[in-house]
């Protein structure tokens, strides 16, 4: 069941329906303005960089929560990181957003199903804006049963002739740390995707972190430079067992999905 995100009461101060707001318009001109790159903590030797605007700083986020230990700061980031999402989310998407949130397993999805204005005539048909994941939160549960080959095959449809040689059918979560299919699969690069490049071993020690200790608090937020599905970085995090957070941002690549996908 898909619940409309964010129209509640929260501390006294009154959060607007996320539906029909849009963003600014010049949002996804990367160009000189968007010079300035945050140097996010990195591990392993890489450097992960955001244009700033769409970077967070989770140090100040975070604030006291990361003094308070695992549970507290897991507790923190469940409730106010869509939040902070969704500010940046519609602050930087140039056209109307309609964002929907809905549980799988043990994670909570938030999905910008841009595809229902559509279908309402409330905007116009546009072959360059796709429904898409503003970000996934949950608690890590390792699965052991096997994934749907069939299912996965048929989204898009065949990986090289529609997403292109060099990328996978990647999930923002992991199948198995709990992760599902649809909404969960994305155009990855396959270097990230298989551990091949140094910011893949990063990527895959982090989800491997999160199969090994089971319940932890894990997030993927994907951060577009244009109006498809497909994300140009891949920020994921996870709160460790000794209450430390770690959060690193990956690049995503060029992907001439959206190209194969209009002809």
């Amino acid at each position: 069941m898909l619940h409309r995100c964010f129209q509640v009461l929260r501390k006294g101060i009154e959060v607007r329906q996320i539906s029909h707001l849009s963003g600014c318009h010049d949002a996804f001109a990367v160009n000189a303005e968007f010079t300035a790159l945050l140097n996010l903590r990195h591990w392993g030797g890489v450097v992960s960089i955001l244009p700033a605007q769409f970077a967070i700083d989770y140090a100040l986020f975070c604030g006291v929560a990361a003094t308070k230990g695992r549970d507290s700061l897991a507790r923190f980031l469940s409730e106010e990181l869509p939040y902070k999402w969704r500010e940046l989310y519609v602050e930087q998407t140039p056209h109307v957003t309609n964002i929907v949130r809905f549980h799988y397993n043990t994670f909570e999805y938030f999905y910008d199903l841009y595809s229902e204005l559509k279908a309402s005539g409330d905007v116009s048909y546009s072959q360059t804006i796709e429904d898409r994941l503003v970000g996934v939160i949950g608690l890590s549960a390792p699965t052991t049963g096997p994934r749907n080959p069939s299912r996965l095959r048929g989204w898009v449809g065949t990986t090289e002739k529609y997403i292109g040689k060099d990328r996978d059918k990647g999930h923002f979560m992991a199948h198995y740390i709990g992760g599902g299919l649809d909404v969960n699969v994305f155009s990855q690069d396959r270097a990230l995707n298989r551990g091949w490049s140094a910011q893949g071993k990063i990527y895959r020690r982090m989800e491997a972190y999160c199969h090994e200790h089971p319940g932890t608090l894990c997030f993927s937020r994907p951060v577009y430079a244009d109006g498809t599905s497909v994300p140009r970085w891949l920020e994921f995090g996870l709160v460790r067992d000794d209450g430390t957070i770690w959060v690193e941002v990956f690049d995503n690549g060029q992907s001439d999905y959206r190209t194969a996908r209009v002809r």
